[in-house]
């Protein structure tokens, strides 16, 4: 299968999505998202907010917001080597403005990913379930990112929020 081939199956598959849930209340639940995740912000908040709230735990807090914010610069690293582009199709509706026009791997997926994994382990709460699908289905809605990018930007965070999570059961280096 050619390189373009891919690209339209998953503009294909992107258009689906579009057109089977994006719909008002979900187009600004999705734009929502986007927001909460961009420069994975609102998870280093939470991080913040977890080593104010828990501080028995402040140490593990602060590495785990780390953790996050290394997560998505692996993300944008990665964009800059692949420099894949994102969906241009006429069919497919951009719903919301990016910082760049770099698509592979979505950070969103990453750092959303990441934090799930990662304050999940802190929290001892399965999160990934909760907080990774909406996300990337954020990014096809939309319209900002093809399906292959939010599975390997997902595939990115839990990597660094697995290794993460090793690392501050050891004690974090202590």
């Amino acid at each position: 299968m050619t390189s373009t081939r891919t690209a339209t199956n998953e503009t294909a598959a992107l258009v689906a999505v579009q057109r089977t849930i994006g719909r008002p209340a979900v187009v600004r639940g999705a734009q929502a998202l986007s927001r909460f995740g961009e420069h994975a912000a609102g998870w280093l908040a939470i991080g913040a907010i977890g080593a104010l709230v828990d501080r028995r735990r402040r140490t593990d807090w602060i590495a785990a917001a780390a953790g996050v914010a290394v997560a998505h610069g692996a993300s944008i690293a990665v964009k800059r080597v692949v420099r894949r582009r994102r969906p241009e199709h006429p069919d497919v509706q951009v719903l919301v403005g990016t910082p760049s026009r770099l698509s592979f791997p979505s950070s969103h997926a990453t750092s959303t990913t990441a934090a799930a994994v990662i304050y999940g382990g802190l929290l001892r709460r399965r999160l990934v379930p909760v907080l990774v699908p909406p996300m990337l289905a954020s990014r096809l809605v939309l319209g900002v990112h093809y399906p292959t990018d939010v599975i390997a930007g997902s595939v990115l965070g839990a990597a660094v929020g697995a290794g993460v999570r090793r690392w501050l059961r050891r004690g974090a280096g202590r």
